[in-house]
């Protein structure tokens, strides 16, 4: 009963439509998992213009109320979102520059002949070609300010808007662009390769390179300020159509990152700025020496000690981002796995406990009710699940899980609650076209058990599965929708190349595609229609 009960809770804090007295509330709904860097866009990579937008009228007709996208942040090492370069900046490649050049910061011409819609990311030329284009539109708004060399009054409201996002931001931002730009003038994200004042933050030091560089950590802003702006329209025109998004929060940093390089003592580093212990998982589903991901372990005594600030302002930065927010590795909250960092797998480590409730009364006393979900896969003892339940907090399944034997019958619909979150696979599964083609006979028997004879086409069955149960939301990856294999996979965990990289085939949001999923949402209650609870009242009332 409390899952049920703190489901309700939950949904209460989000958003579909407002009742007489103002209420909101979140109905059993349906949505689609895609990567913005996923999507077709101009330039190489999915990005916040058009075809975000495209997207966006593409999951309304098709009456779908989630877009569940991965972290939002500048990707370091491997492209991953998971290792991102900071916990509160917007990765620059998601801009879009036809949004720039329709804002009048750099002229058309300038950016023709980027890569086109099709294909996967090639982020190599991404960087290469799209980042310095995207610097120089920077460069010509900060000329074409008030103050600037080329003022052009049309962008004065902009201007302004500019403005107060840098004083809003004020607590990453400044700190973000210092980082981002000595990065580029050392070639290097490990700051700990940087000279000795820089990487231990002197003060002279870094008061002389932003002296030296104001004008590149000023582009370094304006590129935040224009994610912010492009996301927030995006934002705007789904809400519009009664479309929440769904983003994530990874539970550790990058090492290489601006946050770890700010605040070190938040971290568990030596006398030499080099990590003691690393965090990753034992060895699991995915990988026999476990997965030993890098990133360094918090401090959580020093952290506890300052009232969780810094975690506060990372969750309420998150709230700023999206309407629901997914905590991946939710276990690691309750516990983490403890790597020695000389350590070359991820088999030789400990448990160690985590702060756990501490935590997250200290996040709702600071920000009130919180729209979490816990990504609670893989190895989960009875403490997280307690964990969890005394938050009320929706977990996940995954039905991809729940054939290989009765042990994992809890991913199938048959065992789910309303108070779950249901997904056919997620990013690091493969697709489920791809996971049948490689399943073994026992795996295969049990899903045509379950839903019938499927042929070599498993991927509908199973979305219908996961659409007809309890749970309140359930989210199909976009891979799955259009029943693509293998070569379509966003993440294999513990391989550290050629990962997120996928974007979807150019014109493929077709209108069958949208009447098809319309047509589930509807007969699964999932389309959010007032009509149709009017019509089930009436039924029940003869």
């Amino acid at each position: 009963m409390r899952l049920d009960a703190g489901f309700a809770c939950w949904i209460a804090a989000l958003w579909v439509a407002g009742g007489d007295n103002g209420a909101m509330e979140f109905q059993r709904s349906s949505g689609v998992l895609l990567h913005l860097s996923s999507l077709a866009s101009y330039g190489g990579i999915g990005d916040l213009g058009p075809a975000a937008h495209e997207f966006v009228a593409f999951l309304a007709e098709a009456k779908q109320h989630v877009w569940q996208v991965l972290p939002l942040c500048p990707t370091g090492y491997g492209n991953s979102p998971y290792a991102g370069s900071s916990a509160f900046a917007g990765n620059p490649t998601l801009i879009s520059l036809e949004f720039l050049s329709d804002w009048g910061w750099i002229e058309g011409e300038r950016i023709g002949g980027l890569a086109g819609r099709g294909g996967n990311v090639d982020f190599h030329e991404v960087e290469a070609r799209k980042l310095p284009l995207l610097h120089e539109a920077a460069g010509n708004f900060l000329d074409r300010g008030p103050t600037g060399p080329n003022h052009d009054p049309k962008l004065a409201e902009q201007w302004g808007q500019f403005e107060e996002f840098c004083r809003a931001e004020a607590g990453w931002l400044a700190d973000y662009a210092l980082y981002a730009e000595l990065r580029r003038q050392f070639n290097t994200g490990a700051w700990t390769a940087w000279p000795e004042p820089v990487r231990r933050r002197n003060p002279e030091a870094l008061a002389k390179i932003a002296a030296q560089h104001g004008r590149a950590l000023a582009q370094e802003q304006v590129l935040q300020f224009a994610f912010s702006q492009q996301w927030n329209q995006l934002r705007e025109a789904a809400a519009k159509s009664e479309i929440r998004i769904l983003g994530d929060v990874a539970i550790f940093v990058n090492m290489d990152s601006a946050d770890v390089w700010v605040h070190p003592d938040l971290f568990e580093l030596d006398e030499e700025l080099q990590p003691v212990r690393i965090a990753g998982v034992p060895p699991d589903y995915f990988s026999p020496t476990g997965q030993r991901w890098g990133n360094p372990l918090y401090r959580w005594d020093v952290l506890a000690e300052h009232g969780f600030d810094w975690w506060i302002e990372r969750i309420r930065r998150a709230c700023t981002l999206y309407d629901i927010v997914r905590l991946d590795h939710f276990r690691g909250f309750e516990a983490f796995w403890a790597i020695p960092a000389a350590e070359e797998t991820a088999v030789n480590g400990e448990w160690v406990k985590a702060p756990g409730l501490k935590l997250f009364r200290a996040l709702e006393a600071a920000l009130g009710p919180l729209p979490l979900v816990a990504e609670d896969l893989g190895l989960i003892t009875p403490e997280v699940d307690a964990l969890r339940l005394e938050l009320e907090m929706p977990g996940m399944r995954v039905i991809q899980f729940g054939f290989s034997g009765k042990g994992a019958h809890l991913h199938l619909p048959h065992r789910y609650t309303p108070g779950a979150v249901a997904y056919t696979g997620t990013h690091d599964n493969d697709t489920t076209q791809g996971w049948w083609n490689a399943a073994s006979k026992i795996e295969r028997s049990a899903v045509e058990a379950y839903v019938g004879p499927v042929g070599k086409k498993p991927v509908w069955p199973l979305i219908r599965a996961t659409e007809a149960s309890v749970a309140q939301l359930a989210v199909v990856p976009a891979q799955d929708l259009l029943e693509l294999g293998s070569e379509a996979r966003m993440n294999t965990p513990a391989v550290a190349a050629g990962n997120w990289s996928w974007r979807a085939p150019e014109g493929c949001w077709k209108q069958e595609l949208a009447a098809r999923l319309a047509a589930l949402a509807e007969v699964t209650d999932r389309d959010n229609d007032p009509l149709g609870e009017a019509e089930e009242e009436n039924a029940k009332q003869g």
